[in-house]
């Protein structure tokens, strides 16, 4: 039976910030290489584990750190998001993200996973999952997500420096959203976690 990846795993540790901290990046990395590292929570094969030291990330960037113009799309209907198995959970587009990396303008899409939004603690939780030049390269080849909180007002911030990888870039029986088309980025994103070296 597949698992399925329980998302907003890092939430705690990636809450909103208006003004770029390194130091929440190095605990944001610290707790995430105890959570890998942690035989009990992690999702690495066994045989990777054995040999597990830490995630390699790109170097911390504060030009990674975005201001970004929310917009809040209206009438949007749940729909069924792709994962790697046959699961498909529901979803809705919370709302678009611009912004721009390096002058390049750029658009995500944000999104809530209805089922989620329904339990305590969750209901300000959002799910950011991209693709960029560096998928497939340097990065995870399925792309990469951020956990997101409701934000309030038109300016929101996005920390890529805390982007992590799907479970199922360490271990194929995780059931993990594939990232929607509209979400890939027409640049590199160097920040958050590389591509996991087995």
């Amino acid at each position: 039976m597949k698992k399925i990846l329980f998302l907003f795993l890092f939430t705690q540790l990636a809450f909103s910030q208006q003004k770029f901290e390194r130091d929440s990046v190095i605990q944001f990395q610290k707790k995430m290489n105890e959570h890998y590292g942690d035989s009990a929570k992690s999702p690495l094969k066994k045989k990777d584990l054995a040999f597990f030291k830490e995630l390699e990330f790109f170097p911390i960037n504060e030009n990674y750190f975005v201001q970004a113009k929310f917009i809040r799309t209206k009438k949007e209907k749940p729909f069924e998001m792709k994962t790697t198995t046959s699961r498909k959970p529901i979803y809705v587009k919370y709302g678009e993200l611009h912004f721009k990396i390096d002058g390049i303008p750029c658009q995500l899409n944000v999104y809530q996973n209805v089922e989620f939004a329904k339990k305590p603690g969750y209901k300000n939780s959002l799910f950011l999952p991209f693709t960029d030049y560096t998928s497939g390269v340097e990065s995870y080849g399925g792309g990469r997500y951020i956990d997101l909180e409701i934000q309030k007002g038109k300016n929101w911030t996005v920390d890529f420096n805390q982007a992590y990888n799907p479970y199922c870039a360490y271990n194929e029986v995780y059931s993990c959203p594939i990232v929607p088309k509209e979400n890939d980025l027409k640049t590199e994103i160097k920040a958050g976690v590389k591509a996991f070296k087995k």
